[in-house]
């Protein structure tokens, strides 16, 4: 025992194990970050994401661009082309890398889906309904609503007030709102 910690006081032995342990975790800092590359999600559906850890000095839209030129790249080399499904970024603040999520399928150029140009967004979670519901809406039409009675003769009234209708007309007016017509 007396011998093995002896070896540890020897500085050579020192930095010689310092500098193991740095590669090791140099080694273990470098694989943890590195992008996963292209990643099947299905038999004809990938994913390819990218961060970049450049901070201020970084170029998200560089980033993007290379994302999507390797997604065809690799496309390409299958005889085939990349459709995009969705494409999901996050811009760089401060704690945080900006990245990129590019989700595409890769089909033949024959297939009607390569037709498709652009990137139609499309929602996380879809709930369909499938019972059929019917309503009877009713818009506010003066024509079909019931009119207000005591307002409709409160409005008769001020214009036999005002000499405008007559008794007679007035009269008239009255038991034909109160009649209902």
């Amino acid at each position: 025992m007396y011998a093995f910690t002896n070896l540890f006081r020897d500085r050579r032995v020192q930095f010689q194990l310092m500098l193991l342990l740095s590669v090791i975790c140099l080694a273990v800092a470098v694989t943890g970050c590195a992008n996963p590359g292209i990643v099947k999600l299905s038999p004809d559906t990938y994913m390819l994401t990218r961060t970049d850890k450049g901070g201020i000095f970084g170029n998200a839209s560089a980033m993007k661009a290379d994302v999507i030129r390797e997604a065809n790249e690799f496309a390409a080399r299958q005889g085939k082309i990349a459709i995009p499904i969705s494409l999901n970024e996050s811009p760089m603040y401060v704690g945080h890398f900006a990245s990129v999520e590019y989700q595409f399928r890769v089909v033949d150029a024959s297939d009607p889906e390569a037709g498709r140009v652009n990137l139609v967004p499309r929602p996380d979670v879809v709930i369909e309904k499938t019972e059929k519901t019917s309503i009877d809406v009713k818009t506010k039409d003066q024509t079909d609503s019931p009119k207000d009675v005591y307002t409709e003769l409160l409005k008769l009234d001020d214009l036999r007030k005002r000499g405008i209708l007559s008794e007679e007309e007035f009269e008239a007016q009255k038991k034909k709102l109160l009649s209902g017509n």
